[in-house]
């Protein structure tokens, strides 16, 4: 008897706090049967209301390797933060490759008085589901996006060598998404 294999996807949710990525990441997980691995839903529950910078990146990383490990098992997968460099979505884009899955990258963007007006609205309705941010920094964090190119949206754009350094996409991700914290 044949088995058919489905090729698993990895929906990659790309954008600035408060644009509606976490909203799609949900819609994506019901309509595409997805495994759904949302950042700041982790960092609450570890940490509550403070969100320390030494483990952010390892948190990443932990649901980056559980988010692999499902594709390997056939399983679609949404990763559900902001995804800022388009290093970080070039190692994700390849690992996925190297595992035969396909990649959907969504990007969400909005008007920064929109962005504010859905942070102060969460701030009010759900306190538990995010922290304060300044309107310093989310000027500083829209000047740090990388925002994505059409073509890397669409996937016909290929997935670039790994930055200096580094000889794999791999090397790469274990040094950005470090395996504990140091």
């Amino acid at each position: 008897m044949d088995v058919m294999i489905r090729q698993p996807t990895l929906f990659l949710t790309v954008g600035l706090p408060c644009t509606g990525k976490t909203t799609a990441a949900r819609r994506i997980e019901v309509e595409h049967q997805a495994l759904r691995l949302t950042k700041d839903e982790w960092v609450k529950a570890l940490y509550g209301d403070e969100n320390p910078d030494a483990s952010q990146r390892v948190i990443e990383g932990r649901l980056i390797d559980i988010g692999l490990r499902a594709l390997e098992l056939g399983t679609n997968v949404v990763i559900d933060y902001g995804l800022w460099s388009r290093d970080e979505r070039s190692a994700l884009r390849q690992a996925a490759a190297d595992i035969g899955a396909t990649v959907e990258m969504r990007y969400f963007e909005l008007p920064a008085t929109e962005q504010r007006r859905r942070l102060d609205q969460r701030q009010a309705e759900a306190p538990h589901t995010t922290w304060p941010m300044s309107d310093e920094e989310l000027v500083e964090w829209a000047a740090a996006i990388e925002i994505p190119t059409p073509a890397e949206l669409d996937g016909t754009e290929p997935i670039d060598a790994p930055p200096p350094g580094f000889a794999t996409w791999d090397e790469w991700r274990t040094h950005r998404w470090p395996p504990t914290v140091s």
